[in-house]
């Protein structure tokens, strides 16, 4: 069991390092009053989603390493579990915004979205939340191995 918890403390505590960066990039943009896009990434400046988005990604991120030391305590899984839950909170509303948005046509549009336009608006860029939710998911395979142990 000392193998495979030393791997997933290696795993969280590179995941935790991502969206602890994550975070601070999300306050730090919104702090500059701008949006950033490279690649399949993007941070919103909207004060909501930038400013406590990035707190909570933080403070995910924080859980994330604050959980990683001794991970076979329940206390410390714990911890990644609530990091983990943060990701799904943020991700979740990320996720229904996209489809809020993707529902009705533009200004000048119809009342409903064209089918290119409707699927159009879930191509990159991502927040970072929703990029991190996969990668968040890991913590269901290591709750259930924890209840099959006991």
């Amino acid at each position: 069991m000392a193998g495979k918890s030393s791997v997933a403390a290696i795993y969280f505590a590179i995941l935790g390092i991502v969206t602890t960066a994550f975070g601070i990039a999300d306050i730090l943009v919104t702090a500059g009053a701008s949006e950033f896009a490279y690649g399949i990434l993007e941070i919103s400046g909207g004060l909501f989603r930038g400013g406590w988005g990035g707190v909570i990604v933080l403070f995910a991120g924080l859980f994330y390493l604050s959980g990683i030391r001794n991970f076979d305590d329940i206390h410390q899984c714990s911890k990644v579990v609530m990091g983990s839950i943060l990701i799904w909170i943020v991700a979740g509303c990320d996720i229904f915004a996209m489809i809020t948005e993707s529902i009705p046509g533009g200004e000048d549009g119809p009342w409903f979205n064209t089918l290119d336009g409707f699927i159009g608006t879930y191509a990159p860029p991502y927040a970072p939340a929703v990029l991190l939710l996969p990668f968040s998911l890991v913590v269901v395979y290591y709750i259930y191995k924890r209840k099959q142990e006991i």
